[in-house]
């Protein structure tokens, strides 16, 4: 775990109400659709895809708001904002991101006194399907102000 601030960034956006088991079929649909808005107003892409959750639920039963977003080379789209968090590089497949991701990041974070604010985020530095042992998944958790 390292604690870090991410820059803004102009992205263009999806959002949408759904449970966890719901977010792999979104997230097919909402990628395509961006890239194809991408293309269509010709703007660069200058990132990974994006996961940006409010309350993340601790069930698969749980409604959310989840907002899947693409980074692009513009100014005139609204940023993202920065975020201070807590992070760490998760590889592996989904069936193991709690456990081997959020899990170890959630205790480190208790572990130096640190509290987790509503927001965290996904970023898919590296994606070769749900049972890929080569996911390369950076989690990021907010770091609320104390």
């Amino acid at each position: 775990m390292d604690i870090h601030t991410t820059e803004a960034i102009a992205v263009l956006r999806r959002k949408g109400r759904m449970t966890i088991p719901q977010i792999g079929e979104q997230a097919a649909l909402a990628y395509e659709a961006l890239c194809a808005e991408a293309m269509a107003r010709q703007l660069v892409i200058n990132g990974p895809p994006l996961f940006v959750a409010q309350s993340m639920p601790q069930d698969a039963h749980t409604v959310f708001e989840l907002e899947f977003c693409l980074p692009v080379v513009s100014d005139e789209l609204p940023a993202l904002p920065a975020l201070r968090c807590a992070r760490l590089m998760y590889e592996g497949p989904l069936s193991k991101l709690f456990t081997g991701g959020y899990q170890p990041l959630l205790q480190a974070m208790a572990v130096a006194g640190l509290r987790a604010s509503s927001e965290s985020r996904e970023v898919y530095h590296g994606w070769h399907g749900p049972e890929s042992a080569d996911n390369r998944i950076e989690i990021q958790i907010g770091v609320a102000h104390t």
